[in-house]
């Protein structure tokens, strides 16, 4: 992230743990809820289903192979970064070791709604801390550096190439899919505001995500 980012840096490193914790607590409930995740947790989910990992577990493998790829693409990270890779993996595996898995369809529908909007201001907290992209963030940001492709070419083009490698290993695709990709950025956009950040165009988008 360029330019100067407001508040102290205890309190924006504050800000930071809150959003990467309440970012995986939200990706346990679209998990739960079982009517579609984002590509980047269809992926997770469908690898989950043929190795003996948990789904945090792979959340964690797959951004640190993902930050290997950021060194020929001469990307940095920064502490955000680091944590990003590992809070997120914990804090959902945490949640879902608790969080119940509901039959009733309304009850799945709210977890759904609850997890998009939550998983918006966690993914608004991070943003905002100023600390550094996650790792799905800077892969895209450093292939367009690299290639001067458009962003929003080579970020579509990831998320449906891993989207479709989910999908065919077993992650689900659903309404929530198409859900948490038309109204993530709005969401992440509306708290920004609310919370008093305006958001530059060299910022990292949601992690995961939103990704945060």
């Amino acid at each position: 992230m360029t330019g100067r980012v407001a508040g102290s840096v205890p309190g924006r490193f504050l800000r930071l743990l809150v959003g990467l914790w309440l970012y995986g607590a939200t990706m346990a409930l679209l998990v739960e809820a079982e009517l579609g995740l984002d590509p980047w947790d269809v992926f997770h989910q469908g690898v989950e289903q043929h190795v003996g990992l948990s789904f945090g577990q792979i959340v964690i493998v797959t951004g640190a192979v993902l930050l290997l790829l950021w060194i020929p693409l001469r990307q940095r990270p920064g502490i955000g970064t680091i944590l990003n890779v590992v809070l997120i993996g914990i804090a959902v595996d945490v949640t879902l070791a608790w969080l119940p898995t509901p039959d009733e369809l309304p009850v799945r529908v709210a977890f759904l709604v609850l997890g998009v909007v939550g998983n918006g201001l966690a993914g608004a907290l991070y943003i905002g801390s100023g600390f550094g992209a996650g790792p799905r963030d800077g892969l895209w940001r450093g292939v367009v550096a690299r290639t001067g492709l458009s962003t929003r070419l080579v970020r579509t083009t990831l998320e449906v190439l891993v989207l479709a490698v989910g999908f065919v290993l077993g992650g689900t695709v659903g309404v929530g899919t198409v859900l948490y990709a038309l109204t993530i950025g709005p969401v992440v956009q509306l708290f920004l505001g609310l919370l008093g950040d305006r958001p530059q165009a060299s910022r990292a988008q949601p992690v995961e995500t939103p990704a945060v």
